[in-house]
């Protein structure tokens, strides 16, 4: 199975955070060795519209493959058309198999291979069109609100003034692994009626979108080693 891991160039939260150092190493490379490590990822690609992040990648072993145009790389890009584009010509042009798929992004620098192998294999066992990895929320979903431009708060959904042991527990998507059946992306679904959780722990959730993010990412490293 290949692994797609996207990078572009243009992030706006924390400029070049793909390739900025962490504890050493640019931040793609966790995802990178991860995937190098995994039992069942045949081939490594990195998508992304910069060279610089291009040429880092193949640095650490990634396949040598191709950059995306640049309107794949745009704020307004939807991840279903690079995906598709991806797949695509790595399948005419460098004949990968690309019926089912992972994606990994390099912004979870704490999953590890074995979160990808486990998810692969719940992906197998199940026959899935997908296989999402998720977090448990901490707090009640319905807990949240919307807040109005003068400061007011407006419901999302129906008050509830419930404890939250007496709630049924949420999870959210934590961004660290992806796998799809390349069928229901051509159909641009990300979900289907046979789509399985990947659930993981907290301290491995971490999502980096913010300077915040980074730092915190960080300090879970050190502890960890």
């Amino acid at each position: 199975m290949i692994a797609i891991i996207p990078a572009r160039g243009g992030s706006k939260g924390l400029p070049g955070k793909n390739i900025k150092e962490l504890h050493g190493k640019p931040l793609i490379a966790y995802t990178i060795e991860a995937a190098c490590k995994s039992k069942y990822i045949t081939e490594v690609i990195v998508s992304t519209d910069d060279p610089e992040i291009y040429e880092v990648a193949l640095s650490l072993g990634v396949k040598d493959t191709f950059l995306r145009p640049k309107e794949l790389a745009e704020d307004s890009s939807l991840a279903v058309d690079n995906y598709l584009y991806t797949l695509d010509r790595l399948h005419m042009e460098h004949g990968l198999d690309t019926a089912s798929f992972v994606v990994l992004q390099p912004t979870s620098p704490l999953r590890t291979a074995a979160d990808i192998d486990s998810a692969i294999e719940l992906f197998r066992i199940k026959s899935a069109d997908s296989v999402v990895s998720y977090c448990e929320e901490c707090h009640p979903l319905s807990w949240h609100k919307y807040v109005m431009p003068d400061g007011r708060f407006e419901n999302i959904f129906e008050e509830s003034l419930k404890n939250r042991q007496d709630t049924r527990p949420t999870v959210f998507p934590n961004g660290a692994i992806y796998i799809f059946q390349y069928d229901l992306i051509k159909r641009r679904l990300y979900y289907s009626e046979n789509s399985y959780c990947y659930l993981m722990p907290r301290n491995r959730s971490v999502d980096i979108d913010t300077i915040e993010d980074f730092e915190y990412a960080g300090f879970l490293m050190g502890k960890l080693k």
